[in-house]
């Protein structure tokens, strides 16, 4: 059997009111805060009063008072008056007490208040910024692989601090531009790669090299997009230098890849402003292999396409003249290719392939399929 003797406290009942608002505007679960202010009242306790007693505080949901009890277990000899509290003593409290019981005994300091006051301030502090954090982090969380605006705040090393409205972001040296450089103030789109849920609230990581950037920025500029009726495909990006991108439409009317030009060149052009210049490959993609990697190497003319789909390796031919611009330079426009299909791509001239041995094994594995350019397919 449990009893308590209580002694009751004035005040606390503004208190209290605030403490309830509070909870109610930021979304906290009222009981808990209640609990979570009392746990930390136990440590005040021990801390200011050099107690080792075993205690409960309890912060009353009616008028906001505080009261400490000792909780006792009531036995025939007490041997230790930290838990325990002999029969005789229990009974002089109250005589219907019996070995076994569990006793509180009121025991508040009288200068109590004014320190339960000041940690439960602390402690209402302290889950109100761990509440703002948590909806913070829920809120980008949910933004994750979408991009945002934001403001340049600083930069620290090679890494830029980004103000995006409720948090900062982080755009790392690895997820840069190579061709940008960024100062206070700038203003800049970035692409969401990951939310981290830390003590210190929400680490909100950025980049402006991920493909997803390129994606969401035509979504924005392509009606079509937004309709569902142009999908892309695959991307293949080199940041601040070259990408290309495979369309598709599910409706024939609509051509994919005028709807991503648009009207006077006028929505690629933005997402190429957009990206500090970049150049913008937009290719038709097709369920054919062949079809596909002949659209993949755009502006190159092809001539014919060779693929192993067992191995997922393609040998295309090309005109003597357009050899250089198919492999591109460095060898870009060939690796961009290989990279938006997913094929290993071999590309050979017309004289080149004119000199190999014909009906070589690797060959014969490797159907030649007329090629089809952008616009025929």
């Amino acid at each position: 059997m449990a009893r308590k003797i209580t002694r009751e406290q004035n005040g606390g009942k503004e208190f209290l009111q605030t403490l309830k608002e509070l909870a109610y505007e930021k979304g906290i679960d009222e009981e808990l805060l209640f609990e979570t202010i009392e746990a930390a009242l136990i440590s005040a306790y021990r801390r200011n009063f050099g107690s080792a007693q075993n205690v409960r505080i309890a912060l009353s949901r009616e008028t906001g008072a505080f009261h400490v009890f000792a909780i006792k277990t009531v036995v025939e000899e007490a041997e230790n008056d930290i838990t325990d509290i002999s029969l005789a003593q229990a009974r002089a409290i109250n005589p219907d007490y019996a070995v076994g019981d569990v006793i509180e005994i009121e025991m508040t300091p009288a200068n109590f208040g004014r320190i339960a006051a000041q940690t439960a301030k602390q402690v209402v502090m302290q889950r109100l910024r761990e509440a703002e954090r948590g909806i913070v982090y829920e809120e980008y969380m949910n933004r994750s692989a979408d991009i945002v605006t934001g403001i340049v705040q600083r930069v620290e090393g090679r890494n830029v601090f980004v103000d995006i409205g409720r948090a900062e972001a982080v755009l790392m040296a690895t997820e840069q531009m190579p061709t940008e450089t960024y100062n206070y103030g700038d203003t800049l789109r970035a692409y969401i790669i990951e939310v981290k849920r830390t003590s210190r609230g929400p680490q909100i990581m950025l980049s402006r090299t991920h493909p997803g950037l390129l994606k969401k920025l035509f979504e924005l500029q392509v009606p079509e997009m937004q309709e569902g009726v142009v999908e892309i495909k695959s991307i293949a990006r080199e940041a601040g230098s070259r990408s290309k991108i495979a369309v598709a439409s599910s409706e024939e009317r609509v051509d994919p890849i005028g709807a991503c030009v648009g009207p006077h060149y006028m929505r690629v052009q933005a997402v190429v402003d957009e990206l500090a210049g970049e150049k913008i490959d937009i290719v038709k993609w097709s369920e054919d292999p062949a079809t596909y990697i002949a659209n993949s190497l755009n502006p190159a003319k092809v001539i014919s396409v060779a693929v192993n789909e067992a191995e997922k390796v393609s040998r295309v031919i090309v005109p003597d003249y357009q050899l250089s611009l198919a492999i591109g330079k460095e060898g870009q426009n060939a690796r961009l290719a290989a990279k938006l299909t997913g094929w290993k791509i071999d590309i050979k001239s017309e004289s080149q392939a004119q000199e190999l041995e014909s009906g070589s094994e690797e060959e014969a594995d490797m159907p030649v399929a007329p090629a089809l350019t952008a616009e025929e397919a």
